[in-house]
């Protein structure tokens, strides 16, 4: 019902969605800065931070939006056949139902992006996969490549099963799939 909002919301998951993620981290570290006032000067992790979430924010978008429609029109009916106003209809009616279809995609979602903060070591910023690689620079360590990497595959993977874990018990404590 608002057409301003509705392409302007379009235009940015459809503007975002097309960039690479390390795209939009480039931009935010060299270019975000020209748009703010000059009071303000956010140091390179709160830019990082601001690309992820301006990456993030339009997948999770897509993904509500898919759990949206997946809820049946007849329940926003019989909420206001019961009186209730449009805010209350979307925060306790449809908005819950939406969220538990689109836990799995959700989950995927966080999954991914947990995995593509390795991406921050190229723009300057010491995550795992760039403190491997200042590991590596010690003379101590020069040639074992494999156990280093080995070693930050296995803790990428521990958190990530870790977070699949998380996202099985909740499915089942909500009778996801069932």
């Amino acid at each position: 019902t608002l057409p301003i909002w509705r392409w302007f919301c379009t235009s940015y998951i459809e503007i975002v969605r097309g960039l690479p993620l390390i795209g939009i981290l480039f931009l935010a570290q060299f270019m975000l800065t020209l748009f703010l006032p000059l009071e303000w000067r956010l140091d390179r992790v709160m830019r990082a931070i601001v690309g992820l979430v301006l990456f993030s924010s339009a997948y999770m978008a897509e993904n509500i939006r898919g759990g949206l429609q997946a809820v049946p029109r007849g329940q926003a009916e019989a909420a206001k056949a019961l009186g209730l106003k449009a805010p209350l209809i979307v925060g306790f009616i449809i908005l819950p139902q939406a969220l538990r279809t689109v836990i799995p995609a959700i989950v995927g979602q966080f999954i991914g992006l947990f995995k593509d903060t390795c991406l921050l070591s190229l723009v300057g910023l010491a995550e795992l996969t760039r403190i491997a690689r200042s590991i590596l620079a010690q003379p101590q360590f020069l040639g074992q490549y494999a156990e280093v990497y080995l070693f930050i595959g296995l803790v990428y993977w521990l958190f990530c099963y870790f977070m699949s874990l998380v996202a099985r018990r909740l499915e089942r404590q909500l009778n996801i799939g069932s």
